[in-house]
This record gives structure tokens, C-alpha cells and sequence, in this order.
């Protein structure tokens, strides 16, 4: 089954959700009707509006969860199907993608780097693994560009997901395995089913071009071609999404709550969260720069780079001081010190030569799909 390619136009939902896109938990509203079991889900405990959910066929639309038939509904479950048993390739291995090719990069707790091709991301979007102990999702959506990495353990309660084929503000829908519960993927929230309310941990991680991965980890592993399904992974199938979203096309019917003109709908920003605090950071906006900040009571700077364009966050101190930022000749530059750093926060050059800042959880994402999830998020402006 081939992922979904750019749509046609499809109307925009305007709905109740907008009042409800925020809901975290506890005892759904009155006005919010589930359907029971269904799939083996418990429809009955949501957050969202069943018929806010649609359900790709990938030969004729989509169908709302609160009409579609349960036969149907499992016939597409996992349609677009994860890897749960990744295999990895040695970085030259990796000559078949090309420079500027986009890879979901994440560093265990062990410091090995991986690289997730987005073009293998775009036909499985989910990877269940576990890296150095830890368990994790991997997750993409070429919808609305979103890569995100998780931490599988909720609350001592480890869970491995699936596709459930379905979109909710044009996004990805997980569900996982032991629960049957679905998740809005940008938001790593449970909106339907049992852990209704529940939300995943992300964890940091980078989208950028493999040659940039590649100049920050020489030693990085990339997700191997051998997944076990018959795909082209040679094609990008996104391409010309975000004019499209920008313009209003979205993919899927969204909600009031992905409408926000703070940014263009297909703007691509980096949600940072610490703390309590919501904050998104324009990407391209950005290009090459260094922002210093606060979030949460507590200082942090991001580092942009117009390669990708990437961005990564991390808590401004390293060697127990306190440190600023700026950008000089292209270079990520401490004032304290001098030292030079890198888009992976490492210094690499001066006084603090390999040191490490602390890397914040993220999310890499169109503002349309991150804004539906965190709607009191703030965005950052120079």
C-alpha cells in the first residue's frame, strides 16, 4: 500500500473541536459521543469529536470514524506499516540518499547517533525500537512534515504503536497495541480510548539534511533500506506540500484549531517545552542565528541553521556557567568563553572543547499541526 500522495483539495472542517483541541484528560464533555467498542477501542472515552477523525482509504477519501464500519476500520489498520524490527546500515552505506535528503536524527543516551530517512519515514512513519535501554517511537508524518521522536515507557507502562490509517487535524493517528487507544501524533496525546488524556515524552532529536547529520556524526547509523516491504524509498512524497498548505489546501479536513494567522499554515517551526511553557520558533524566518531565552523560569538558546532548515534547543549553560550566544561568520559562538559550537550543541573549538549543552525535547513541524495541538503556545519573535 503506497503512503498518501499530495491530495486534491479538500474542504476545510469547521467545527466545534476548535473549543476542544486543548483537552487533556479526565471526563470527556457531554456533547462528545463515542461509538462503544469499536476495532476493539473504547470510542466512549474521548477528547475529540469522533467525526474530527477521518479515515483514509486511500482509494476513495476518507470516512469519519463515527460513521465507518468497523470491518473497513480493520482492513486499514496498519495499511501504511511500521517497523518494529529496524535494521541499521553503516553511514556509507548511505550513498544511495543524497545531500540535501532530509533524515530524522536522534542520539541515544549511549551518545549513537541514528539517521531516519525521511524517504523510509514517508512509507512507514513509525518506528518501534529501543536504543541504549530506552524505548522509542520514531515518528513522521508527510502530511505536515512532523518528526518527532518518543519515549515509549508511560509511566512504567511500555507500548509499541501501529497506524491506524487515520488523520486528525491532517495528522498522523497512532494507536498502540496494548490499549487499542489512539494518539494525535504532533501532540503524542491519546484522544480516543482508554489512555485518553495520557501524553507521551518526546525526546530531542534533529531534522536536517544527511550531509549536515553526517558532518555532526561521522559515526552515525542510518535506517537500513531492508525493511522487509517492497517500497520506493527513492521518491519524496511530500514534495509541494507546504505551498499547498499555505494556500489553505490542507491535505485532510483540519479544525478551527489548526487556523491560527499568527504564521502560515505550512510555516515550519520548532516547538520547544519546558517547564510548563510552549514555545514555537519559525524555522525559515530564522535561517542561520543563535536565540537567546527564557522558557519555563529557565535560559536556553536555539540554534538555526538555513541547511534543511534545521533548529535545535538546549539549555544555555555548560561547565557550571551560565553562557549567550551568537552567531559569527556562520559560527554558533559563547561570548563567555569564545568557544565555538556545533547544530548538535557540542563544542568544538576553545576553551570548553567537548562539552555538551543539554538537548531539549522537540517537535519539527508545520505551525498548522503544531499549533492545533499546543494552541497556547506562544512564537517567537526576533
Amino acid at each position: 500500500m503506497a503512503a498518501r500522495p499530495p491530495p486534491a483539495v479538500l474542504a476545510v472542517g469547521v467545527v466545534l473541536a476548535a473549543l476542544l483541541a486543548s483537552a487533556c484528560g479526565g471526563s470527556p464533555p457531554q456533547e462528545l459521543v463515542g461509538r462503544g467498542i469499536l476495532g476493539g477501542t473504547d470510542t466512549d472515552i474521548l477528547s475529540v469529536p469522533l467525526e474530527d477523525v477521518h479515515v483514509d482509504t486511500f482509494v476513495a477519501g476518507t470516512v469519519p470514524l463515527s460513521v465507518i464500519e468497523e470491518e473497513r476500520l480493520l482492513a486499514l489498520r496498519d495499511a501504511i506499516p511500521p517497523l518494529d524490527s529496524p535494521l541499521y546500515d553503516p553511514a556509507e552505506d548511505g550513498d544511495w540518499l543524497q545531500p540535501d535528503d532530509l533524515v530524522l536524527g536522534y542520539e541515544a543516551e549511549d551518545g549513537r547517533p541514528y539517521a531516519y530517512p525521511i524517504k523510509i519515514l514517508n512509507l512507514h512513519e513509525i518506528v518501534n525500537d529501543e536504543l541504549a535501554g530506552r524505548p522509542v517511537l520514531i515518528t513522521y508524518c508527510p502530511l505536515c512534515r512532523s518528526g518527532i521522536v518518543y519515549d515509549r515507557n508511560l509511566g512504567g507502562r511500555l507500548l509499541t504503536f501501529g497506524n491506524t490509517s487515520a488523520l486528525y487535524e491532517s495528522d498522523l493517528v497512532m494507536y498502540d497495541r496494548q490499549t487499542l487507544s489512539y494518539w494525535f501524533q504532533v501532540g503524542g496525546e491519546a484522544i480516543i480510548g482508554e489512555l485518553t488524556g495520557a501524553r507521551l515524552e518526546p525526546l530531542p532529536s534533529l531534522t536536517t539534511t544527511w550531509s549536515a547529520w553526517r558532518a555532526l556524526h561521522p559515526d552515525t547509523v542510518v535506517l537500513s533500506r531492508n525493511t522487509g516491504f517492497a517500497r520506493n524509498y527513492d521518491r519524496d512524497v511530500g514534495e509541494g506540500l507546504q505551498d499547498l498548505v499555505n494556500d489553505g489546501r490542507f491535505p485532510f479536513p483540519v479544525t478551527e484549531a489548526a487556523i491560527d494567522g499568527r504564521l502560515p499554515a505550512g510555516a515550519l517551526v520548532l516547538g520547544v517545552a519546558w517547564n510548563g511553557d510552549q514555545r514555537a520558533y519559525p524555522i525559515e524566518q530564522l535561517a542561520d542565528a543563535t536565540i537567546n531565552e527564557t522558557l519555563g523560569g529557565e535560559e536556553i538558546v536555539v540554534f538555526s541553521s538555513a541547511q534543511g532548515p534545521a533548529a535545535a534547543a538546549f539549555l544555555a549553560e555548560a561547565d557550571g556557567r551560565a553562557l549567550t550566544f551568537r552567531l559569527r561568520d556562520g559560527r554558533y559562538v559563547d561570548v563567555e568563553t569564545e568557544s565555538e559550537w556545533s547544530l548538535a550543541g557540542e563544542a568544538v573549538a576553545g576553551p570548553l572543547t567537548g562539552q555538551r549543552l543539554e538537548a531539549l525535547p522537540v517537535r519539527s513541524t508545520f505551525w498548522f499541526a503544531y499549533v492545533a495541538a499546543f494552541p497556547e503556545a506562544e512564537v517567537y519573535e526576533p
